[in-house]
């Protein structure tokens, strides 16, 4: 987690097991629908994902420059991959040394009863020649190792198959180790780019995570990383290998015959007109394949954490029917873009065994005429071979190249989306004038330009004083407890802390003097202690045995099987909703803040246990500032200072006597919890 993040005690909703950062559990559902229209973070309704993407040669192009820390490790790779390649391709322009041996001396003792040992290759090509044998003729004339008589030289083949198997030991021995350094190439980038995306996503506004499904985000940063990470191993080695393929062998072609090296290279503008064409139906696919991937991915998340709601509200038909249409649609883009792509490898043998049918009856005249030897034809053939494999193998890479092209967008898009402002290079009051003291000076906050919600405020929350926030929803509570935490900035005015603009210090200074306990609780895999210890980590066993007894965590901690050390599962599912919540304020009081924000901390908690946490509260707000926000007014009767909120605007303050007497907004707040339900609605 980020330094700018970090906060002595934020609990959130979140379900990824990582550290609590700015996210959506600051802000409540209808404060939510104020800032915009971002997605739905219920059980039921994944939000829509509608990034645009942009064109494969620019992300592709941006996705490679990001190798550009291993560069001589990739230099290495390339120098590697030429030696490597070159030897393979020079095997086959060996081989035919062995077959024009071998084809030389059969001839030659088919020759020996009719023409005398000794005689000169060019006697025996004249002998021919008059005899009519016109195609013999230009065959041996165009052999060099020909001799009347002699046979096949066995042991001239074995020192050249000797020298091919040297070749080809070296060149696997080179392209293991260019496999070896590749791999490292890729892994450090993935590395880098995963360690860029955690840091990139504590960097993030929180407004950006509430206009995100949670499920899409994960999406992004695991499974288009993972995605990437493959593509990356699976191609850059073939890709490369395959294009220094072709080089070497159009040359060794050409060295050949450059009529049939002509004839080979006719496949080319074929294959570039064949994937262009398919890379640009498929490619607008696969873009929709991962898009529909986060938006399911967003619907299962969201069904798996309401799982509980949609029971009780008897929704699983809608859900199971919702993920069967997305999981349809998702059907149908992968299968789209699969099979479309799939194109390309069937399409290119087809085109490559053609040409391999051509050459071969065109090598086969020529040897016939003398204008090359068997064993050049038989390399040609050979390289032939080699030089349309590597062009199918890049063509049927281009799904996965598009694939991981379209995840790497996706990231991109995560990396390229606005920070929040830099931190300010201020600093926070010394220790010894720390008390909790927090102005609200002309303040206005809007979570959009056109629809204001907080104008002109001013307060003033004193050392010690417990100032207790109510309003109906919506009315602005979180939001100004947001404010102070410095989730979000003030659009105008400003807020101070013991004397100090909150703007002109670092995020991390202002949260590491502040407490928060919200009604959402978070708690990750570990133990109760651990999660205790998550408020201070440098924390003694005494101080946070004295913050567990505090807080009477104490009380049901030593029910439980290990006691402190008892593992909680995935959000403490193996506590309840109270014993969760008396973990997250025992957070809070390890924290030793200066000041408080408790944001209906104690409505998971029986009434007994509420008064209980009431006298402990006491005892921790001395000295220390507390915003309380809640809806049972029963208890915040004891608060210094109430302030009820009405769309974003203080209408009453006050203390609880004091307020009631006035018969105004909050007696009509109060009175309403005793009214029944009918009267009210009368009323």
């Amino acid at each position: 987690m980020s330094t700018d993040e970090k906060s002595p005690v934020v609990s959130t909703g979140s379900t990824d097991g990582t550290a609590p950062s700015a996210g959506t559990g600051q802000l409540k559902e209808t404060e939510r629908v104020t800032a915009g229209h971002g997605p739905g973070r219920g059980p039921f309704g994944g939000g829509m994902v509608g990034q645009k993407a942009h064109d494969f040669g620019p992300s592709a192009k941006r996705l490679v420059r990001r190798m550009a820390p291993e560069k001589v490790k990739a230099i290495t790779v390339l120098v590697l991959a030429v030696c490597s390649v070159g030897l393979m391709a020079l095997g086959p322009r060996i081989l035919g040394r062995a077959t024009d041996l071998i084809f030389a001396g059969i001839l030659g003792k088919n020759l020996e009863g009719q023409v005398p040992a000794g005689t000169s290759q060019q006697q025996v090509v004249e002998h021919l020649q008059r005899s009519g044998d016109e195609k013999q003729a230009s065959m041996i004339g165009a052999m060099k190792h020909f001799v009347v008589g002699q046979g096949v030289d066995f042991t001239a083949v074995g020192h050249v198959l000797l020298l091919v198997l040297s070749v080809y030991v070296a060149a696997s021995v080179l392209s293991w180790l260019q496999g070896y350094l590749l791999n490292d190439v890729v892994q450090g980038t993935i590395f880098r780019m995963r360690s860029e995306v955690e840091d990139k996503v504590n960097a993030l506004p929180l407004s950006y995570f509430d206009q995100q499904p949670r499920g899409e985000l994960l999406s992004r940063v695991t499974n288009d990383i993972d995605n990437i990470s493959q593509t990356l191993q699976q191609t850059m080695s073939q890709l490369l290998s395959s294009l220094l393929t072709v080089l070497f062998v159009v040359g060794f072609m050409f060295s050949i015959s450059w009529e049939l090296a002509l004839v080979a290279l006719v496949t080319v503008p074929i294959t570039m007109v064949v994937t262009g064409a398919v890379m640009k139906r498929s490619q607008g696919m696969f873009i929709d394949q991962w898009r529909r991937t986060g938006k399911l991915n967003a619907h299962i998340e969201e069904t798996f954490s309401g799982n509980a709601l949609v029971k009780v509200f008897g929704r699983q038909q809608a859900v199971e029917r919702t993920f069967a249409e997305e999981n349809e649609k998702l059907y149908e883009s992968s299968f789209g873009a699969q099979f479309v792509s799939g194109l390309i490898m069937p399409t290119m043998m087809f085109i490559g065994n053609l040409n391999y049918v051509v050459i071969a009856v065109l090598g086969g005249l020529k040897v016939a005429n003398g204008s090359i030897s068997l064993g050049e034809v038989q390399a040609f053939i050979q390289y032939s071979r080699q030089f349309t494999q590597p062009l199918t193998q890049v063509a049927s890479m281009t799904n996965l190249l598009q694939s991981g092209v379209a995840s790497a967008e996706r990231v991109f898009e995560l990396l390229d989306a606005p920070e929040q402002e830099p931190d300010a290079t201020g600093t926070p009051a010394p220790a010894d004038r720390r008390h909790g003291e927090v102005r609200f000076e002309d303040v206005s906050f809007s979570y959009r330009p056109d629809t204001p919600l907080i104008e002109d405020l001013s307060l003033v929350a004193r050392p010690g004083q417990t100032v207790a926030i109510v309003g109906p929803t919506g009315a602005g509570k979180t939001t100004l407890v947001n404010l102070v935490m410095r989730f979000y900035d003030v659009t105008s005015g400003r807020i101070s802390l013991d004397g100090v603009d909150i703007a002109s210090m670092p995020r991390s200074a202002l949260r590491d003097q502040i407490g928060m306990v919200l009604q959402d609780t978070w708690l990750f895999e570990g133990t109760i202690r651990d999660n205790i210890a998550y408020g201070r980590p440098d924390a003694t066993e005494e101080e946070i045995l004295e913050a567990a007894r505090a807080t009477y965590v104490d009380r049901f901690v030593h029910s439980l099987p290990d006691g402190y050390g008892t593992h909680l599962e995935e959000e403490g599912t193996n506590l309840s909703a109270g014993e969760r919540q008396l973990v997250t304020i025992a957070r809070a009081f390890l924290s030793d803040p200066d000041l408080l924000i408790l944001d209906e901390a104690t409505s998971s908690v029986d009434t007994r246990t509420e008064l209980l946490l009431q006298h402990a509260m006491a005892a921790l707000r001395t000295d220390r500032t507390s915003f309380v926000i809640a809806h049972r007014l029963s208890t915040i009767r004891d608060a210094d200072l109430i302030l009820v909120m009405e769309d974003g605007a203080i209408v009453e303050q006050g203390t609880h006597d004091s307020l009631l007497e006035a018969e105004g907004a909050y007696a009509r707040l109060y009175n309403a919890q005793f009214v029944a339900p009918e009267e009210s609605a009368v009323a």
